[in-house]
């Protein structure tokens, strides 16, 4: 797959998995730093799609992470997993002056990745990085033994992509997506189903729920958190109201008090912005990014 707007697509192995990126602009690499951009839970590298149009032309990779996208998929019983993957794999891939951008649990990622690897990265772009303060790593699950988290019992079967999307342009939280950008999410987050009968999810439904029950398991990110060195900037979503579940990402998950931890870190809060702001509004967050990373305005 080529073109003016398409990547190039590949895979490495990195910490014991096969890990599969888009890239664009290979051309590029080391004519400027390189655009790491790493999705949220149950998502995949194509929903940055529609703001990686809003950016210049630079060198750009797109991660899907273990159990996502095409990645091979395996077990997964912690979060720590996807921080210790992505540093493999930039370093399998020797990449360097590395500018990360993360959203969700792929943010909460590239505080360990930047850690590990610290050397390649020059700063990060925290897009509502599910941190939870340090206290709450310490409590109890928030969930009963045996209880599993809704998403196992999405529907993962679909005719084709845009049922799909017809699908889920009725249903929330995908309705404030950019319409782009819901097509993005179906259209490159299903894979043909084993017995030819349409198409499955890529990121299975128990994959899925897996990594949100495990939300909780990584308290050692403080450390990653006070050990980079570099800038980094983290947008946050609405504020979550007072008796937010804990299953409900449709306001920020992140601890308001996470900006205060990093040596070198600013905040952007979006209170009109649910978590799920990359999809929900591409261009104002490629705005903030090129604005924060000094790039010109362009499409790629």
């Amino acid at each position: 797959m080529s073109g003016p707007h398409q990547p190039q697509l590949a895979r490495i192995q990195a910490n014991g998995v096969s890990l599969a990126y888009a890239e664009w602009h290979a051309h590029l690499r080391g004519a400027e730093p390189t655009l790491l951009f790493v999705h949220a839970t149950g998502f995949h590298s194509r929903v940055w799609d529609q703001l990686i149009s809003h950016l210049p032309a630079r060198h750009i990779i797109a991660i899907d992470q273990r159990g996502h996208g095409r990645s091979e998929t395996t077990e997964i019983n912690g979060w720590p997993v996807f921080g210790r993957d992505l540093a493999a794999f930039v370093a399998a891939l020797d990449l360097s002056r590395l500018v990360g951008v993360g959203h969700s649990m792929g943010a909460h990622a590239l505080v360990q990745a930047a850690a590990l690897e610290a050397g390649r990265f020059e700063r990060l772009a925290l897009i509502d990085p599910v941190i939870a303060s340090p206290a709450a790593y310490h409590l109890a699950p928030p969930f009963a033994p045996g209880q599993m988290h809704p998403a196992a019992k999405r529907q993962s079967r679909f005719e084709s992509p845009q049922a799909m999307i017809d699908r889920f342009a009725q249903r929330p939280p995908y309705t404030l997506f950019h319409p782009a950008a819901l097509r993005d999410y179906c259209e490159h987050g299903l894979l043909p189903a084993p017995d030819g009968d349409g198409c499955v999810l890529a990121c299975s439904p128990l994959t899925e729920a897996s990594v949100y029950m495990n939300g909780r398991t990584n308290a050692g990110v403080y450390a990653s958190v006070r050990a980079l060195e570099i800038p980094v900037l983290i947008v946050r979503a609405k504020l979550p109201p007072p008796d937010r579940h804990v299953f409900d990402y449709s306001s920020s998950p992140t601890w308001p008090g996470l900006v205060g931890e990093f040596r070198r870190a600013r905040e952007v809060h979006l209170p009109e912005c649910t978590h799920f702001l990359p999809m929900e509004c591409p261009a104002e967050v490629a705005a903030l990014l090129r604005e924060a990373l000094a790039l010109p305005a362009g499409t790629p």
